[in-house]
């Protein structure tokens, strides 16, 4: 793979912003979902709705997002110089890490026999969402490498012994199953087949335009009624993983429309035919998949493929071309620690359910006061990013 001459190779605040009000967002849903008597658009959608809400959004930002950082990643690492291997071993350790941290995160919510484990699910949760941190803390370079060695290979170790200690709920086995895959597992396998297509066709538009169709292709035929390939266990996992893939693969595309190129426009007509596009695509879709979060159909995908270009464009002429940024620099701590911050909630729950600690009382749990709390929580858990960041306390996969 050659490195992209033309492509943008400074920070781009735009895709930041974009990273950083997504997970602002998503904080604040995940600690809705908590709240009673709110209204249906601040929540998700049943399955067989037809219908999305800006909460079904935030899942597909991200991996739109996703998809938008994968050619100056791979194009940093290109201009470094490093080696073929040093590449893909960094993003194979980056997809089994979102993977790994995914299944603990959806073992630790259901599926135990809290009855055989020799130590409480709520403890087991709590240490399965903070041993991340160590794990996969970013330390400054003159952190004590013995205390590194220590922390980070004392979290596998405390990872893996909370595999062999956990009791499966039907059949009393010992070890995980990824019943799912959790919504980090999910962006990892997403993000793994997108950067593998994209390595293969050396990120060239026209071609990862194609894996873009094939996903939502693979996607239409895995929902289909009636189709032989959806008996086949090899295709549903794929054609599932694709379904995400296609929103990373969208990411992708809007990305080279934006950055890669010589000369700068004025109006990015590429970009508003593909938003156009996306829209065409998901509005002919819909009557025979309908939309879906939870079904992952393809109108879904298209849908929010299309609102996610439409929000960057504006985030770009606001950001680069208006040089409006001050305002961002609210979302920024948690643009510059996504994971820590996805992770620190589910911290945080545990430790409260571990030593029965009841911090928020009733009354912010229901209704209007609920929904105040939920951002008045994502709020202050941009504040606590900004501390970590301040303090070196970086996850980096």
């Amino acid at each position: 793979m050659k490195i992209k001459e033309n492509l943008y190779n400074q920070r781009i605040v735009s895709i930041d912003a974009f990273r950083g009000i997504t997970i602002f967002v998503m904080i604040f849903v995940n600690e809705l979902a908590s709240v009673k008597n709110v209204p249906q658009w601040m929540k998700h959608m049943p399955a067989d709705a037809d219908a999305m809400t800006f909460v079904d959004l935030v899942f597909p930002a991200f991996l739109f997002i996703v998809g938008m950082s994968i050619p100056f990643a791979f194009n940093a690492r290109l201009v470094k110089g490093d080696s073929l291997k040093t590449i893909w071993t960094h993003t194979l350790k980056r997809a089994l890490a979102l993977i790994i941290i995914g299944v603990f995160m959806v073992n630790a919510e259901y599926g135990y026999d809290a009855s055989k484990m020799i130590v409480a699910p709520a403890l087991w949760g709590l240490l399965a969402y903070t041993m991340p941190i160590p794990i996969w803390n970013k330390y400054p370079k003159d952190f004590p490498l013995w205390l590194k060695n220590l922390l980070q290979y004392g979290g596998i170790l405390v990872l893996a012994t909370l595999y062999f200690i956990y009791v499966q709920e039907e059949t009393g086995e010992i070890g995980m199953t990824p019943k799912w895959w959790g919504i980090l597992g999910l962006i990892g396998w997403a993000y793994l087949f997108t950067v593998v297509y994209y390595w293969l066709v050396s990120g060239k538009l026209w071609a990862m335009i194609i894996f873009l169709t094939l996903c939502v292709i693979a996607n239409s035929v895995n929902l289909t009624e009636g189709i032989a390939l959806q008996k086949m266990s090899w295709f549903n996992f794929i054609a599932g993983h694709l379904t995400h893939a296609s929103l990373v693969a969208a990411g992708v595309v809007i990305s080279l429309l934006f950055f890669d190129r010589k000369s700068t426009f004025k109006i990015n007509w590429p970009v508003i035919l593909f938003a156009v596009l996306f829209y065409t695509v998901g509005y002919f879709l819909r009557p025979y998949y309908g939309i879906s979060k939870i079904k992952g159909t393809p109108s879904w995908t298209m849908f929010s493929a299309a609102i996610c270009t439409v929000i960057f464009y504006f985030l770009y002429w606001l950001i680069e071309v208006k040089k409006q940024t001050k305002w961002s620099e609210f979302f920024m701590p948690a643009a510059a620690n996504p994971l820590l911050i996805y992770i620190l909630p589910g911290v945080i729950y545990y430790f409260n359910l571990t030593f029965n600690i009841q911090i928020i009382p009733d009354f912010l749990r229901d209704g209007f006061p609920g929904i105040i709390w939920s951002l008045v929580f994502s709020t202050l858990m941009l504040l606590v990013m900004k501390i970590c960041n301040k303090f070196k306390i970086q996850l980096h996969l």
